[in-house]
């Protein structure tokens, strides 16, 4: 489901939306909507692909199956099982994303050569999400508290300027940039439209401290539950 979603909305424009909707000027260039939209799904996959992995799929492991006590009873840390787990989710991220750059090129969405970069920063994408994602699920309790990633996920899906271009939030602008997945459709988008810049560096810099953010949160209350 986390792949399809997006492959569903970007089918939904290709086929009907995008003739309504036309051209779509960005910094006075002319571009085609759905050539435009579509990095950003393949942005919000990725997203989709590693956070939904590193949630229920951990939660089952860690409350239910107990799967990590016995892990821990290895010589493995907490650290070797929080890098492990998102690093499982950050391959489903990236098989997402390879899936929908090949969907984009059959639908002649590919815009540059340089979208072949979009793997390893989807990839990115992935672990900041992973991360960020495992380090909730070690303050869940009931499978319930899964509606909430839902209730992050959806918002950073539609307002993370995946479908209209920053320019057109007017004055609501900054609170685009704070979304974690528009840092990530900000390069990803680049990459295909061919436009790149120094300011991708900032983006991807984003992505980064995120995914360390995430990633410390993580062993240390993976830690704190199965070592205590």
């Amino acid at each position: 489901s986390g792949f399809f979603e997006p492959l569903l909305y970007l089918l939904s424009v290709q086929v009907g939306f995008a003739a309504l909707v036309g051209d779509i000027v960005v910094d006075g260039v002319s571009y085609d909507y759905a050539q435009f939209v579509a990095p950003a799904l393949l942005a919000a996959s990725a997203m989709n692909g590693a956070i939904f992995d590193a949630t229920g799929n951990v939660f089952e492991k860690l409350r239910h199956t107990k799967l990590y006590d016995t892990v821990l009873a290895t010589p493995m840390t907490a650290a070797d099982v929080a890098v492990g787990e998102i690093l499982s989710a950050v391959s489903r991220g990236v098989i997402y994303s390879i899936a929908f750059v090949v969907t984009m090129w059959v639908m002649g969405l590919v815009g540059s050569a340089w979208i072949v970069l979009a793997i390893p920063v989807c990839a990115l994408i992935a672990f900041a999400f992973a991360a960020a994602g495992m380090a909730y699920t070690t303050y869940m309790r009931t499978w319930s508290d899964l509606e909430y990633v839902n209730a992050v996920t959806l918002p950073l899906l539609l307002f993370s300027a995946t479908f209209y271009p920053v320019s057109s939030y007017g004055g609501w602008a900054w609170v685009v940039q704070l979304s974690p997945l528009y840092h990530g459709v900000a390069v990803v988008r680049g990459l295909n439209l061919g436009q790149l810049d120094w300011t991708m560096l900032v983006h991807l810099a984003v992505l980064v401290v995120l995914a360390l953010i995430g990633l410390g949160i993580t062993s240390r209350r993976i830690k704190g539950l199965l070592l205590r």
